[in-house]
């Protein structure tokens, strides 16, 4: 059993748009936060926060870090899994080096993360929560590339499969499917003409801002929710209909 306590999070991909709203709003409902990324000089700090460096690539650096967390912090309540890239398209332009980049820093890295914190998150009855996409639900189109599209929908079903294999340790697993987010992976790397058009394609007619994913997985990590599993979260302002 985890040691008594406010609980702790664990977020890879805090540096982020996603991450840092997210970083915030668990901060906000009291939980000690570590936040990890590459770029560490990007993510905010001040107590109750702890920030290390990590390539979710790197099986070996995240063992680390979840040692590292239970040894400081003693527990480990909620793991949010951000951390990812975007490819591009069509698929003759993209190199196998490239599928590869991609697949292994979404999909892979979100089974290194799940397996280095199972133990840990079955001592508390925790929550992993995964981020999938709508490219893995429509299959994506040439602006995140093939690679990404593939991915994302891995990240689905590798979420589904957790969420029976585990549910008898207490263990609740879901993800995220977001639609167009205003992050640097959106705003950040199209152009404003394309931006608009993805604008155009939401039914709620906008692009979605961090704070609303943040607050999906404030629910998903939340007592509230003490009854989902294997869900995927809808927040794509319609894009894309259950």
């Amino acid at each position: 059993m985890a040691t008594p306590g406010t609980p702790v999070a664990l977020i890879t991909g805090a540096a982020g748009g996603l991450g840092r709203a997210t970083v915030a709003r668990l901060r906000e409902r009291g939980m000690r936060v570590v936040a990890t990324d590459r770029a560490l000089a990007e993510i905010p700090c001040g107590a109750p926060l702890t920030v290390a460096s990590l390539d979710v690539t790197d099986e070996v650096a995240i063992a680390a870090v979840v040692a590292r967390v239970l040894g400081e912090l003693g527990r480990l309540d909620h793991v949010v899994h951000l951390a990812g890239v975007a490819g591009r398209g069509p698929l003759a332009e993209v190199s196998r080096e490239a599928w590869q980049q991609v697949l292994d820093t979404n999909l892979t890295s979100a089974f290194l993360i799940a397996k280095a914190t199972h133990a840990a998150l079955a001592a508390t009855r925790g929550t992993l929560t995964l981020t999938s996409s709508t490219n893995g639900r429509n299959g994506g189109s040439a602006l995140s590339g093939p690679a990404y599209a593939v991915a994302k929908a891995g990240i689905i079903n590798l979420a589904r499969y957790l969420a029976k294999e585990w549910a008898a340790e207490g263990i609740r697993v879901n993800c995220l499917a977001p639609g167009p987010i205003a992050t640097p992976m959106v705003t950040g790397r199209f152009s404003a003409e394309t931006v608009d058009r993805l604008k155009s394609a939401v039914p709620l007619g906008a692009i979605g801002e961090p704070a609303h994913v943040a607050h999906a997985i404030d629910y998903l990590t939340s007592p509230a929710a003490a009854f989902v599993t294997g869900t995927v979260m809808n927040v794509s302002g319609g894009l894309v209909l259950d």
